[in-house]
């Protein structure tokens, strides 16, 4: 069903009157949110990994160095603790919700270090699905890297203006700035003038 700008208008007004003079009932949420509160035993501050404000955050964590709730600085200057749903949610990147590794099950890293991550189905190594095929195959870091610099050497042409002009790049609103910035780098290095973010589509 299609939506008009009028439409539109009149169920933005409709709900926010309801809410205004309680037409919709919050109390079930402000009860539930009082009676489980966030637990954690450190509080650190910290910035957003997100977009390039800087928005400040107060990462709680557990004895065990699980990351368990994410919150507003109301001290950093950007943001004075307001965070949008990205933010809010930051803590998701470290582990999903009620997962526990079970005790004697390793989950190292390339260098033997203990992933601070606990989700079961994380994807610790590259992926590589074959023309034609339909499931994916575990590969190796260096057979990876070698491929896919094989392929930019084989792909890319420079023109007249050392511009190169038949590969092109989309960004991720998943990476962190710093991220988005060696990507950037790498991309300019190589020629690439086609590189766009999925967040101005």
């Amino acid at each position: 069903m299609a939506i008009t700008r009028r439409d539109f208008l009149k169920i933005s007004g409709t709900t926010g009157a309801g809410v205004l003079f309680g037409v919709f009932n919050l109390k079930p949420i402000e009860a539930y949110a009082q009676a489980n509160p966030p637990v954690w035993g450190t509080l650190t501050p910290n910035i957003c990994p997100y977009c390039g404000v800087g928005c400040g955050v107060l990462v709680g964590s557990n004895g065990s160095g699980q990351i368990t709730y994410v919150q507003g600085d109301p001290e950093n200057p950007h943001n004075l603790g307001s965070l949008c749903s990205k933010g809010q949610n930051a803590g998701q990147l470290n582990h999903i919700e009620g997962y526990v590794r079970p005790a004697g099950v390793p989950y190292l890293d390339s260098l033997g270090n203990p992933y601070k991550a606990n989700d079961s189905e994380r994807v610790i190594t590259p992926l590589k699905r074959g023309p034609g095929e339909a499931n994916w195959t575990a590969i190796s870091w260096n057979t990876a890297l070698n491929e896919i610099a094989d392929l930019i050497t084989s792909t890319r042409t420079i023109d007249a203006d050392m511009k190169c002009t038949n590969i092109a790049v989309l960004g991720t609103a998943k990476a962190t700035n710093e991220e988005c910035y060696l990507l950037t780098k790498l991309m300019r290095s190589l020629g690439i003038v086609y590189y766009e973010h999925c967040a101005r589509l």
